[in-house]
């Protein structure tokens, strides 16, 4: 609980600190605060300050706390390549499996950017390989579509199915090879 009312002290200096004297005291709303929080939460994930996450760690902070898309901070920080942060979430406890509001995860999110290394490390939990987004995509998928052969071998090693396929056809197998499968123009 000290932890706690550290993280919201701190919270407000940034806020006291920002915002003109008028702004303060609107500022002083637990809602506004409770965004703020977020708010700080998700950068330090974005940006890898292992410091100020270790900080909502141990102030007992939601670790799967999520934005408006729906992104965790292990989302945020697997996309943006940060892999000390992604290490710390995942030895904290965040769930590897959560989906942003368009069904994508973590993984789908470094596989995507090319972070290999962060990549492997996600895929060291338990989530199933063939878990899919909105768009009836899988980790696998991407990995074929961006021609991270070692991810795909990775992804294959651990189950997930290289024939699997979404709405228009596309499989892993057939994203490697580069058959791409579009949806008709009208």
């Amino acid at each position: 609980m000290r932890l706690f009312i550290a993280l919201l002290s701190v919270a407000w200096s940034f806020v006291a600190y920002a915002q003109p004297a008028a702004e303060q005291a609107a500022s002083a709303d637990p809602v506004a605060v409770k965004v703020q929080l977020e708010h700080y939460y998700f950068d330090a994930a974005r940006r890898g300050d292992v410091a100020m996450l270790n900080t909502f760690i141990e102030a007992g902070y939601a670790l799967d706390t999520q934005d408006e898309k729906g992104y965790t901070a292990l989302i945020l920080a697997a996309y943006h390549g940060q892999g000390p942060a992604v290490e710390r979430l995942l030895a904290a406890g965040a769930n590897a499996c959560a989906q942003d509001k368009r069904g994508n995860t973590a993984l789908m999110g470094a596989i995507f950017k090319g972070e290999v290394q962060i990549a492997r490390r996600l895929l060291a939990a338990d989530c199933s390989p063939d878990q899919r987004n909105g768009a009836g995509q899988t980790a696998a998928m991407y990995a074929g579509l961006f021609k991270r052969e070692e991810l795909l071998q990775a992804l294959v090693a651990k189950g997930a199915d290289l024939n699997a396929e979404d709405p228009l056809g596309n499989s892993p197998a057939r994203l490697a090879s580069g058959q791409i499968r579009t949806a008709p123009s009208r």
